[in-house]
């Protein structure tokens, strides 16, 4: 399961971003973008907000011990007594403090500062900060202000907030990075299920139907599509099965009566038609074996301990096929190496395959002429033949399920080399052909050596991974299997 639906194909056309951790990595960098820059910038007001607050208090505060020095004499004027602890503060040398008592209308009655009595209470500037009290004063209204330059030398609560960015807003910054990235190492373990699944769905082929997707940790938003994709996967090896066993009971069912029919032959006097109906008989037997292995194949799972000795198998089946060969006025030669060859395989079917390419060649030679069976040390097995050759354009062709070219006879259903195909799948090998220079065609099987895989299970090993086995057709390990 490599690739999802049309549905889901719809929903992932934006060119970028397909992975879904990237994009819930994309869209947290963005916000992590916007907190970064708005962050520091609600702090700063927050900050800034808090400390004028607390200002404009402690100015209220100092008006209000203004106030208490304000006393209403006998004749209904108003004194302002301001203390001598007081008086460097607001005085005009130190420049950090004013003051300003005023009437109802506004005129100026006491001032911490020379100015005329006639002159207006100024505009604070951006750099003055203050407050102001009313007090009722022996019937009078009278209004203190109290103002800071916080542009004097002394004052640093404003040089703190406005190094607030300098000094401590960018420490924010790593903060939230370190948090990205913590993030990126959240999702990619929230979907490490996901992957895992992935893992097994790319082990499910035709010859593995029996495997299903993990449930165990998956998130609970996708277990709904896991849980569908397990019972599709029920559905199809149910089809598979009924399949698989229709294959091999019509194989069987045939097979009695093709002996009832060649029985029957024996019995008509024609010598003629009864030698062609054996031969049609021969045909149809041949079809229906190579059906059964064919179902066989299909129910197949090697073991991954088991070995065959790959001289010993194609000995057994030169041996077998010399015969047909003879017959026919040819020969079958073995050649190669005399030493064993232990390759992972079942012995049986390596033997099934083998003989469909002895035989092959045997039809497709020239007569006197011998066909090679080599075997090397490295694996690999070589069938050759003095026949027409094969056409490029047919070369992988005639591996198809009952395909027959003009190099085929009447007396094949196009079924022997597909076996050979399904068997080098379920042993993890590969079969390719090639035309002779001088004439004739070459078929090389090639299997993976017994200590080639130990070499690659022991490195696997050191790096403590998995190693890799046997795979037939989807990835899975095969063995023999009912059904």
């Amino acid at each position: 399961m490599t690739q999802l639906g049309s549905g889901a194909g719809s929903y992932g056309r934006s060119p970028t971003f397909k992975s879904l951790i990237w994009r819930i990595v994309f869209l947290h960098i963005v916000a992590v973008a916007v907190v970064a820059i708005f962050l520091p910038l609600v702090l700063f007001w927050l900050l800034n907000s808090e400390i004028s607050q607390l200002h404009r208090d402690a100015m209220r505060a100092q008006a209000e011990v203004l106030a208490e020095r304000i006393v209403a004499q006998p004749d209904g004027t108003l004194t302002f007594n301001l203390p001598d602890s007081l008086k460097g503060l607001y005085s005009d040398a130190y420049g950090r403090y004013q003051y300003d008592i005023r009437d109802a209308e506004g005129r100026l009655l006491f001032s911490s500062h020379r100015r005329s009595p006639a002159v207006a209470a100024p505009r604070l500037s951006d750099t003055i900060s203050g407050a102001g009290v009313t007090r009722d004063i022996d019937g009078k209204t009278v209004r203190i202000q109290v103002a800071e330059d916080l542009a004097h030398r002394d004052v640093i609560i404003d040089d703190i907030v406005s190094n607030f960015f300098r000094r401590v807003g960018w420490i924010t910054i790593p903060i939230l990075l370190v948090l990205l990235a913590t993030d990126i190492i959240i999702f990619r373990r929230a979907v490490a299920p996901l992957w895992k699944a992935s893992e097994e769905a790319s082990n499910i082929g035709p010859a593995r139907t029996d495997i299903r997707l993990p449930t165990a940790q998956i998130p609970r938003e996708i277990l709904p599509l896991v849980t569908a994709v397990n019972q599709a996967l029920d559905r199809l090896e149910g089809g598979f099965r009924v399949q698989r066993q229709f294959t091999a009971d019509a194989a069987h069912q045939l097979r009695t009566p093709l002996a009832i029919l060649r029985t029957r032959i024996e019995t008509l006097d024609d010598r003629a038609a009864r030698q062609a109906l054996h031969a049609d008989i021969e045909t149809m037997s041949r079809l229906v074996a190579q059906l059964l292995e064919i179902a066989e194949l299909d129910t197949l799972v090697l073991d991954p301990g088991e070995t065959a000795d790959l001289r010993a198998v194609c000995a057994e089946v030169v041996g077998s096929i010399a015969p047909f060969a003879i017959a026919q006025h040819k020969d079958i030669e073995l050649k190669g190496t005399d030493a064993p060859v232990e390759i992972h395989g079942n012995s049986e079917m390596l033997q099934r395959a083998i003989f469909n390419l002895a035989e092959n060649a045997i039809k497709f030679t020239a007569k006197d002429t011998s066909v090679d069976v080599e075997v090397r040390e490295d694996g690999s097995v070589r069938v050759r033949d003095h026949g027409p050759g094969i056409p490029e354009a047919e070369r992988e062709l005639i591996f198809q399920r009952f395909w027959r070219g003009d190099r085929r006879r009447s007396d094949g259903a196009g079924l022997g080399l597909s076996i050979v195909r399904a068997v080098a799948d379920d042993h993890a090998a590969t079969v390719a052909v090639e035309n002779l220079a001088g004439g004739g065609a070459e078929f090389t099987l090639r299997f993976r050596l017994v200590k080639a895989l130990k070499t690659v299970e022991k490195s696997w090993r050191g790096s403590d991974a998995t190693p890799s086995r046997l795979v037939g057709e989807g990835g899975a390990p095969r063995q023999r299997r009912d059904g």
